[in-house]
């Protein structure tokens, strides 16, 4: 999880990780392949139904039958069952975010920006998506990274590790109750 104060450069750097900005200078290397996953859904889900969106993800050269069970395993990932012919508008914010994250994930990421993927939602929706996350993360066959922004100190008890952004660096990764701890102490501000 990375926290920061607003302009610390951390959407910019998830922005750079998932291709859709051109550094300056220098370059970005990852051997992972990463999607973004926007704060509003409704940013990133283009499709009326929550099927046709996630395909929209899929590379072209599977077959449709594939591509249908592919749907169908996504959308059960993320608690989403029985909803792929679902219209988009018909579902809670809770909901959407878990189908913009099954739709990051349809294009075969293994690296999973999330930017504030809570801060829209509410306190159970939050929960859910936090704790589908943290599933996809420990249950898949093929591992998946999740990397997330947040200003939720509450958040911190769902990650592995932590660090703050400032001035567009990262620094060093703690244990995410330490990083707690520092910003409640005061020695780091969001």
């Amino acid at each position: 999880m990375l926290v920061g104060s607003n302009g610390s450069g951390k959407s910019t750097l998830f922005r750079l990780l998932a291709g859709l900005l051109e550094p300056e200078s220098g370059e970005v290397c990852t051997s992972l392949r990463a999607a973004l996953v926007f704060q509003n859904p409704d940013h990133q889900l283009l499709l009326p139904s929550c099927g046709s969106d996630l395909l929209l993800g899929m590379g072209p050269g599977q077959e449709i039958q594939t591509r249908q069970q592919r749907i169908q395993e996504l959308l059960s990932q993320l608690g989403l069952s029985g909803m792929g012919s679902r219209p988009i508008h018909t579902l809670s914010g809770g909901q959407k975010q878990r189908l913009a994250i099954a739709g990051a994930l349809a294009s075969d990421a293994d690296l999973l920006l999330l930017d504030e993927p809570t801060a829209l939602l509410d306190p159970t929706s939050q929960t859910t998506v936090l704790e589908a996350v943290k599933q996809l993360c420990r249950q898949r066959d093929q591992p998946l990274t999740a990397l997330w922004i947040t200003h939720r100190l509450e958040e911190l008890e769902h990650a592995d590790g932590a660090a703050q952004m400032r001035h567009g660096r990262i620094e060093a990764w703690r244990h995410p109750e330490d990083v707690q701890r520092s910003l409640r102490e005061g020695r780091f501000n969001l």
